[in-house]
């Protein structure tokens, strides 16, 4: 079996992503344990329906608040599931609000509808030690359309092309 190709291009994200979801506070020894039941619970409590002002039908995972923030993302981190909002938009109880902030991003799509291949797109990047990854704030960005992109925080120093 071959190894599936992640296609990767970079972008600039102009303007800071507001999302409100449901979080989960994991690390990547826990991931496969933990992750999966978060997304269920994010489908059986229909969450997206419970987000006022969501910015489009898009649902963003995003991992954040590293606990080695700038540096790796080897130790906890925070997982969010939910939807684009407006800055200011009041969080529902139950759920948190987070930033992906205006930042150069490597870009990288997965197969159009291939949710199962998400994993082993991490799996690729991971081991890409030629991006100058901030462990800021990345996320997989599930698009209305089915298509599904992961991106990754770049140091603006670094970037070739952004």
């Amino acid at each position: 079996m071959t190894t599936p190709q992640f296609p990767q291009h970079f972008a600039t994200l102009a303007d800071a992503i507001t999302v409100v979801g449901i979080e989960l506070r994991t690390s990547n020894t826990e991931a496969m344990q933990t992750i999966p039941p978060l997304w269920q619970r994010f489908g059986q409590e229909n969450v997206l329906a419970a987000i006022a002002g969501k910015r489009g039908e898009d649902v963003f995972a995003v991992y954040t608040h590293f606990e080695h923030a700038g540096s790796n993302n080897t130790s906890l981190y925070s997982l969010v599931i939910g939807a684009a909002v407006a800055p200011g938009t009041p969080v529902p109880a139950g759920m948190v609000r987070v930033v992906v902030p205006a930042s150069p991003r490597a870009v990288f799509a997965v197969e159009k509808g291939r949710f199962d291949l998400v994993g082993a797109a991490w799996q690729t990047i991971w081991q890409r030690g030629d991006l100058a990854k901030t462990f800021i704030a990345e996320y997989e960005q599930y698009h209305a359309n089915g298509d599904i992109t992961v991106s990754i925080g770049l140091h603006a120093t670094a970037t070739p092309n952004a």
